[in-house]
């Protein structure tokens, strides 16, 4: 059985909605430099649009290929955030304006397009070897999103480690995506993503784990 992710505080109270996120992520969080926007801003809604996206293939309201192209949507802004991230090296908690602009207007753009995708004309079935093997390889994504996004909430990924994370999820999406693009995901591709998630899995727990801290600021 597959095991829901245990997601972050920060990331639990964003998917909830509840009035006291920006206190509790403050008081986790270092402080961004003024002028930009906190990193996980970005991760923490990376993991609310994931979840959308498994929801939308459990329920039928997603085919394969609909989900194979919103996860091409998520590499995209996986890659944007590495390429933000990158630029403050290992200090700092923040992204400048004119990149978190660009980064919430791709997200926002992503946004509309799980929203629209789930609310056509066209359902899946939940239940078609296909969709079990895509949910799985989403849900894998979300777990990993999950674990960047918790660890950011804490302050215990430096920003050039969220910037690499970030560009191995978008590597991983892009295979997601290349998996289901034709409508049906074969157990060898799926074998093909199983191999990159676990290697990004540990990558995750290595930088979880080194004992390097991201400062304010």
């Amino acid at each position: 059985m597959t095991r829901s992710p245990r997601l972050g505080l920060g990331v639990a109270l964003l998917l909830t909605g509840s009035a006291l996120a920006p206190l509790a992520l403050a008081q986790q969080a270092p402080a961004p430099a003024p002028g930009t926007t906190h990193v996980d801003h970005f991760t923490n809604r990376n993991v609310a649009q994931q979840q959308r996206i498994e929801q939308g293939l459990k329920s039928g309201q997603l085919t394969t290929r609909e989900a194979a192209h919103l996860e091409q949507g998520t590499a995209r802004i996986d890659r944007m955030q590495s390429r933000a991230t990158n630029a403050h090296g290992a200090g700092g908690a923040g992204v400048t304006a004119a990149e978190a602009t660009r980064i919430q207007r791709a997200q926002n753009a992503e946004s509309h397009a799980i929203y629209n995708q789930r609310h056509d004309a066209q359902t899946g079935n939940p239940n078609s070897l296909s969709s079990r093997r895509m949910q799985g390889d989403v849900q894998r994504n979300l777990n990993q999103q999950s674990r960047i996004a918790s660890a950011v909430d804490h302050g215990g990924l430096t920003n050039r480690e969220v910037s690499h994370l970030s560009a191995q999820q978008a590597r991983g999406s892009h295979a997601v995506a290349a998996a289901g693009r034709n409508g049906f995901v074969n157990g060898r591709e799926q074998r093909r993503v199983q191999r990159g998630d676990n290697v990004r899995s540990r990558h995750i727990y290595r930088a979880r784990h080194n004992g390097a801290r991201r400062h304010g600021g």
